[in-house]
């Protein structure tokens, strides 16, 4: 995997987030906290999973070792959730910006929540961290229709690819 495949996936990963957000903004607050059945308890939790799984993520990156997720309750809604993501993309844009095809190759230690030490390349990481929010974005798109709203729109990869296809024939 090269670093740009890298900065694509994460420009992917974004691009679907933002439309999942947007769909969970249309919900009033009973519905973004309703107990669902699903791996977590609501749509804020498994948005707050993700959120925070990436976070972990990011701070093995620079050396830390989370042990434990912090509440996901702290989102009391979808804006303080979205808000805290943003200042995480942010921060992952520019660990990542810079990195060549040989920086992305390169293997971190980190210690997992069950304190079990691990390595792993940081495209590998990356590519995790992506296909484990595809995961919970199908999680809630389930639950948003289980609450008799509107899905977001189409997440999929392929209409990522598209679309940004659509943009550079038009110019943008």
């Amino acid at each position: 995997m090269t670093a740009n495949d890298v900065r694509q996936l994460l420009d992917y990963h974004y691009w679907a987030r933002d439309r999942v957000i947007e769909a969970v903004r249309r919900l009033d607050i009973r519905a973004y906290t309703a107990p669902r059945d699903s791996s977590f308890s609501s749509i804020r939790d498994t948005l707050a999973h993700t959120y925070l799984a990436e976070w972990a993520w990011y701070s093995r990156w620079q050396g830390k070792s989370p042990s434990a997720f912090p509440a996901l309750d702290q989102f009391a809604d979808v804006e303080s959730l979205s808000t805290a993501w943003q200042d995480t993309e942010q921060k992952v844009r520019a660990f990542v910006q810079p990195m060549s095809d040989h920086d992305v190759m390169r293997v971190v230690a980190y210690r997992m929540f069950s304190g079990v030490e691990a390595t792993s390349p940081i495209w590998q990481m990356v590519q995790h961290v992506v296909n484990h929010a595809s995961y919970h974005r199908g999680q809630v798109t389930t639950m948003l229709r289980q609450a008799g709203a509107e899905p977001a729109k189409s997440m999929d990869l392929i209409a990522y690819y598209r679309e940004r296809q659509v943009g550079r024939q038009a110019g943008r």
